[in-house]
């Protein structure tokens, strides 16, 4: 019997009434609203993902990999361990504690959370990529950044930005404050190109919280990839990066109506990053609660997070619309701190904001 046909069986034996009867002489009593955890629906609620989805898409994803790991002894079954590491990212509790809810050790549950993320996350090739269709993908970034009478803009690859991921303790290395962001607490400072519809297509979460989103970019591969022409698009960033070519910002003091109507369209384009931060977090909330484990297992975690995301989405697995949906920002924030880029960045951009004339 494998552990999802244990399921049926505690939903057989929590609906049974003769498991439930109290055999004292006092008054027969029940407790109200109490919910078989292995049905369907809290399955989803409690992993973040349906069964079918953890069986036919997550498992063999790294099964053979995860038994080649687990082959002394009398090892944990791969799906308990598949079982654990999602609780660990649907709760952020304390890996006693999923442990305990699955009757797993503390240390047995620690080692299965930093396996199996770093096995998915070794999986990011294959879910986290640029699509190979890229004409309907960029008319699908064009439409997403129409405003009243305005199109959107055309041959957008991605919406680039960062978001920090907080370490609950201090990073055990020798320049830790590195690690403490402008706003006083310890992260790391994630950055990805997301797509029109949510999806991740590059993703680099090793960077210390103290470091800046244009240094990031600066030194990530995906920069050196457009510079070298490998992706014929651009990519709309806020403020906080250099305009370049292949890098467009908004204006940091829009004087003409043109450049208010690029802001607004190049706002509502660059929006779907912000609303995929959030869904992110909302299907994992370890991501917004804080991670307490060790910097490389924090960053496996982050990755495969994006992965399984990734695969949420192919696999239209999607939570209920309550965790899914957030409010959208669609005010436009200028910050005239950063006034960098280049020559031809500048003029790319004048010469798309002419366009809205």
């Amino acid at each position: 019997m494998d552990i999802f046909e244990q399921f049926d069986y505690y939903d057989n034996l929590f609906n049974d009434d003769s498991n439930r009867r109290l055999n004292f002489r006092v008054p027969l009593r029940y407790l109200r609203d109490v919910q078989d955890p292995y049905n369907i629906e809290n399955f989803k609620k409690r992993y973040r993902f349906s069964q079918d989805v953890v069986k036919s898409v997550i498992l063999p994803l790294i099964d053979q990999d995860l038994r080649r790991l687990s082959n002394r002894g009398n090892p944990i079954a791969p799906e308990l361990q598949i079982l654990v590491c999602l609780r660990f990212y649907a709760t952020a509790s304390f890996q006693i504690v999923c442990g305990d809810l699955l009757n797993v050790s503390q240390p047995a549950a620690s080692n299965i959370v930093a396996n199996i993320s770093r096995l998915i996350a070794l999986q990011q090739r294959h879910y986290i990529k640029y699509p190979q269709d890229m004409v309907s993908h960029r008319a699908q970034f064009a439409q997403l950044g129409q405003y009243q009478q305005n199109p959107g803009l055309r041959n957008v690859d991605g919406a680039i930005d960062c978001t920090h991921i907080k370490i609950v303790n201090t990073p055990g290395v020798e320049h830790h404050e590195a690690y403490r962001n402008r706003k006083s607490y310890f992260s790391i400072n994630v950055q990805a190109v997301v797509g029109p519809f949510g999806n991740f297509m590059d993703i680099v979460a090793r960077w210390a919280g103290s470091t800046h989103d244009s240094r990031i970019f600066q030194m990530c591969l995906l920069r050196t990839k457009y510079i070298h022409q490998q992706h014929s698009g651009y990519l709309i960033g806020d403020s906080g990066y250099p305009c370049l070519r292949f890098l467009l910002t908004p204006v940091g003091t829009p004087t003409t109506h043109a450049e208010q109507t690029y802001n607004r369209v190049h706002v509502k384009t660059r929006n779907v990053v912000e609303r995929t931060f959030g869904r992110w977090k909302r299907r994992f909330p370890c991501l917004s609660r804080g991670l307490g484990n060790k910097l490389t297992t924090v960053s496996n975690i982050i990755v495969a997070c994006a992965v399984l995301f990734n695969i949420s989405l192919s696999t239209n697995d999607m939570m209920p619309s309550y965790e899914e949906d957030g409010e959208i920002n669609e005010e436009v924030i200028y910050d005239e701190s950063n006034s960098e880029g280049t020559t031809d960045g500048f003029a790319f951009r004048n010469t798309i904001i002419s366009n809205y004339s």
